[in-house]
């Protein structure tokens, strides 16, 4: 019997293709600091245009990558619209894809950035992984799992704790928020 074009997706997200996009050059490598930008900007950006992406067909506009040695070894855009997945935020995405390509589920010396709080379920993910350090932009005031609801990543309960940096190009990242929320309603008014 054949697969369901919903079968046929959740398939997809959940095996490495061909099509994954190489490692980018180190920020290092790219004259990143000289050029009045730092390393965690110039990583928001790719995490921006993954949240972008999302936004394109019509999932909730979040995007992460995960950065390791100034290497992007994971992206991910929400998609648990697309891929019927409730667990397929942007991400447990990427760090799918990063601890795939790594051969290792402890991402224990990544850096994780995403535009926007990470919720509890991906707090958690974040937690399990070991991930080093995470990064993000605008806070989720309503449902954050990492500072403004619940403060998972560095709760000394768990046996792992994160680094945080937020507020890295908030503003863009609450921007996109806003405007494809804006045009949600604006179509529904309509």
């Amino acid at each position: 019997m054949g697969k369901t074009n919903q079968q046929a997706k959740r398939q997809q997200h959940h095996t490495t293709t061909d099509e994954s996009p190489e490692p980018t050059r180190a920020a290092t490598d790219t004259g990143v600091e000289s050029h009045g930008i730092n390393a965690d900007e110039f990583f928001m950006n790719f995490a921006l245009a993954e949240a972008a992406q999302a936004g394109a067909v019509g999932e909730v506009p979040v995007g992460a990558i995960v950065v390791i040695e100034n290497q992007i070894v994971g992206r991910g855009a929400n998609r648990p619209i697309g891929w019927t997945d409730p667990t397929a935020h942007a991400e447990i995405v990427a760090l799918r894809e990063a601890a795939r390509r790594i051969g290792n589920y402890r991402l224990t010396e990544a850096t994780l950035y995403v535009t926007i709080e990470p919720c509890a379920m991906c707090a958690g993910a974040i937690i399990n992984a070991r991930i080093r350090r995470l990064v993000y932009g605008a806070a989720d005031v309503r449902a954050g799992g990492v500072a403004s609801v619940f403060q998972i990543c560095t709760s000394s309960s768990l046996n792992h704790q994160v680094e945080i940096t937020a507020g890295v190009l908030a503003a863009e990242c609450r921007e996109l928020m806003q405007a494809f929320f804006k045009a949600r309603r604006k179509g529904k008014a309509g």
